[in-house]
C-alpha cells in the first residue's frame, strides 16, 4: 500500500483546509476556498474555476481516504458555490462552467449527492454552445460583442470534452471535440496543443494545462469507444504524452507557470497524465511506454514539488515553480485579481489558492499512480 504519497496528500489537504477553507459571510453550514494566505480583510473576487478545482481536489481525497465528514465537506462546497454564484450554476465562460460540471459529475459518482439539476443545466450550456458553422468548437466565452469573432481553445474545449465523454448520451459529440482539437489546435512540429483560434487566425501559445486537458478527454475516448477509434485516439495520447516529456518538463518536472491562473496549470497536467498512467487502454509496446512515461512524469514533478516545498506550522506550501525553493507569501502586497477574464497573480505567487490546489492535485495525482503500479 502506497503510505509516502498518501501521507503527504493529506498533508497538502490540512494544509489547504487549514489556510483556506472559510464560511462564506459567516454564515454557518458554508465554505469557499479564500483566494489568499494569508488572507486579507475582503478578498477581492472569488475566482469561480478555482472553486471547481478544490471541489475536485476533495473528490480526490475523498478516492483516497474516505470519510464522512469530507462528504460533509463536498456537499457544502457545491452548495455554497452556487450561493456564492447569486444563486445560479452558470457564468459567461464556457470553460469555467466545464470545470464546476466535471467536479460535481465525479462528486456525485463519488458521494451519491444528487446534483442532476446542476449537471443538466451545465451540460445544456456545454452542448448549445457547439458553434461548427463558426469555426467552433465551443467558444471560451459568452461574446458581449457580436462585431467580435468567438474565440474557440482547447481550455474550454477540452475540460467539457472530458465531461461530456463521460456523459453516455454526449459521447458522440466528445469525441467530435477532440477530432476538431486534433484538426484545428495540433501544432504540427512539437505536437502540442496550441491554445485556441479566434477569427481564424490561430494563437499558438502552448500551456501545459491545454495538453493536460487534450490527454484527460482523449484518454476518455479511447476508453469508452469501439476498436477502430480507440485505436485512433490512443495514438494521440501516445503522441502528446511524447510531446509533453520532450517540451513542457524539463529534467523531468512539468514546467510551471507562476501564480494567478498558472498556479493550476500544473497540476491538471499531472491529474490528467495520472489518467494516462492508469486508464488508458491497450497492451503494445506503445501503450505501455505511454503509461509508464506519463507516470513517471508525475512522480518525478511530484518528488520535485515535495523536495522545494517549504513547511508552515507543521504543513506544506507548494511553489508555483516545482523545481524552486517556495516562498514564503507575507500578508502585505499585491492579491490576485480578474483582469480581462484571467486571474493575475499575487505579488508573491505562494499565496494564491490555486498554486496551492496545484501541489495538492500533485500529491493526489502521484499517489493514483504508485497505487495503481504497485497493484500490477
Amino acid at each position: 500500500m502506497d503510505l509516502l504519497w498518501a501521507n503527504r496528500a493529506e498533508s497538502a489537504e490540512a494544509a489547504v483546509t487549514a489556510r483556506h477553507l472559510k464560511p462564506l459571510w459567516h454564515l454557518p453550514g458554508t465554505h469557499l476556498g479564500v483566494v489568499a494566505w494569508p488572507a486579507i480583510r475582503r478578498a477581492p473576487h472569488w475566482h469561480y474555476w478555482w472553486q471547481a478545482h478544490l471541489l475536485d481536489c476533495l473528490v480526490d481525497a475523498q478516492l483516497r481516504d474516505p470519510q464522512p465528514e469530507r462528504v460533509t465537506r463536498i456537499k457544502r462546497q457545491i452548495r455554497t458555490h452556487r450561493l456564492r454564484n447569486v444563486g445560479r450554476w452558470v457564468n459567461a465562460y464556457y470553460d469555467d462552467m466545464a470545470w464546476l460540471a466535471l467536479a460535481i459529475q465525479r462528486a456525485a459518482g463519488v458521494t451519491g449527492v444528487d446534483r442532476r439539476r446542476a449537471l443538466g443545466t451545465l451540460t445544456r450550456q456545454l452542448t448549445d454552445s457547439w458553434m461548427p458553422e463558426a469555426g467552433g468548437g465551443i467558444p471560451w466565452r459568452k461574446e458581449r460583442n457580436d462585431a467580435e469573432p468567438p474565440f474557440f481553445n482547447a481550455p474550454a474545449n477540452g475540460p467539457a470534452g472530458i465531461f461530456l465523454a463521460r456523459e453516455p448520451d454526449w459521447l458522440a459529440r466528445a469525441q467530435q471535440m477532440g477530432d476538431w482539437i486534433e484538426a484545428t489546435l495540433i501544432d504540427p512540429e512539437t505536437h502540442l496543443v496550441i491554445d485556441g483560434i479566434k477569427g481564424g487566425s490561430l494563437v499558438r501559445a502552448e500551456y501545459t494545462y491545454c495538453q493536460g486537458v487534450v490527454l484527460g478527454l482523449e484518454t476518455e475516448l479511447a476508453l469508452r469507444t469501439g476498436a477502430q477509434d480507440s485505436a485512433r485516439h490512443s495514438a494521440r495520447v501516445r503522441r502528446l504524452v511524447a510531446a509533453v516529456s520532450s517540451h513542457m518538463a524539463p529534467g523531468g518536472v512539468l514546467k510551471g507557470a507562476g501564480g494567478g491562473d498558472g498556479g493550476l496549470f500544473g497540476g491538471i497536467t499531472a491529474r490528467y497524465l495520472a489518467l494516462v498512467a492508469t486508464a488508458l487502454p491497450g497492451e503494445s509496446a506503445a501503450d505501455v511506454e505511454a503509461r509508464e512515461t506519463a507516470g513517471a512524469l508525475v512522480l518525478s514533478s511530484a518528488k520535485s514539488a515535495w523536495d522545494h516545498r517549504q513547511s508552515v506550522d507543521g504543513l506544506p506550501l507548494f511553489g508555483a515553480f516545482w523545481d524552486r525553493i517556495a516562498e514564503v507569501p507575507r500578508a502585505d502586497g499585491a492579491v490576485a485579481t480578474s483582469v480581462a477574464g484571467a486571474v493575475n497573480e499575487s505579488e508573491v505567487p505562494e499565496r494564491d489558492l490555486s498554486v496551492q490546489l496545484g501541489g495538492w492535485m500533485l500529491m493526489e495525482a502521484a499517489h493514483t499512480v504508485t497505487v495503481a503500479r504497485q497493484a500490477r
